[in-house]
């Protein structure tokens, strides 16, 4: 996810405004069954039938550090995805966030049932269109690249290393495809991705940025992320395709965008979750 904007951008002003309503929403937040999320806007403004009663439904891959703070869906409470859920809950006048995890592949190929909307840093693809419904996009996205520390993979030896990708992701094709890397190695889960990567057994693993600086920030200094591919591309929510009540959720993330919600999350927790890495400081590499 490409956040420098937030970074260099963010005004005084917008985050003063947000912080009204952050000290007095979080202790609402947590006796809705909200977590630790900061609440904006009015509650129940807007109104769905959603696929369970009386909660908003989510599907997630995880691990998704910063997005999805958390080893399971129980144990979620904080995150930027997980926070513009609750976000979008609350706007809906609904009591409960419920979440549940399944695999990156099964939620691009419209695999799921019964919920309101997939988050998982979900890039806006032309086949993914024929399966799925996007809701509005939300951020943009650049891919990066991680290494296990003392790694000497550059932009160039890239090319010919064994590079890992998780299934059903657009990084495979892009890896494939666009930059024609020799040996590409697919994985089922971004843990297993990155715990091979850390092991030395592929020389480089690629996935959004966002996760990359994450799970870095995580890894006891075994990994390092070397490298960034800007796309140009979007990410946004799925929903199950022909679902009827995108225009009322897509309309909440537009709000969101426009109010300075998004922005003031991703400030709380996607620089925090980078170990205070910021995105502008990994070196771009050309296709």
């Amino acid at each position: 996810m490409k956040i420098s904007s937030i970074l260099s951008n963010t005004t005084r002003a917008a985050l003063m405004a947000t912080a009204l309503v952050t000290a007095t929403a979080s202790a609402a937040a947590a006796a809705e069954g909200y977590g630790d999320c900061p609440l904006t806007g009015t509650k129940g403004s807007a109104s769905i039938t959603p696929a369970v009663p009386g909660q908003f439904t989510v599907i997630i891959n995880l691990p998704a550090v910063g997005q999805f703070n958390g080893d399971t869906p129980e144990t979620i409470k904080s995150g930027y995805e997980f926070c513009m859920a609750v976000n979008i809950a609350h706007r809906l006048g609904l009591e409960k966030v419920k979440l549940v995890n399944a695999s990156f592949d099964s939620i691009v190929a419209g695999q799921n049932k019964n919920f309101d909307i997939a988050l998982a840093l979900i890039s806006v693809t032309e086949p993914r269109k024929k399966v799925v419904d996007f809701s509005t996009p939300y951020a943009t996205s650049d891919y990066g690249v991680a290494a296990k520390a003392g790694s000497t993979v550059n932009e160039e030896s890239v090319k010919t290393s064994h590079v890992g990708a998780q299934a059903g992701t657009t990084l495979v094709p892009f890896l494939q495809e666009t930059l024609k890397v020799e040996n590409v190695d697919v994985f089922d889960d971004t843990a297993s991705m990155f715990t091979a990567a850390a092991a030395g057994k592929v020389d480089a693993v690629m996935t959004d940025l966002g996760i990359v600086l994450g799970q870095v920030a995580n890894s006891n200094g075994k990994l390092v992320t070397i490298g960034k591919y800007s796309t140009g591309g979007e990410m946004a929510g799925i929903y199950q395709k022909g679902y009827t009540n995108g225009a009322a959720i897509d309309k909440i993330i537009a709000d969101l965008k426009a109010d300075g919600t998004l922005k003031t999350l991703e400030k709380a927790y996607l620089l925090e979750s980078f170990g205070g890495v910021s995105p502008d400081d990994i070196p771009a590499w050309k296709q």
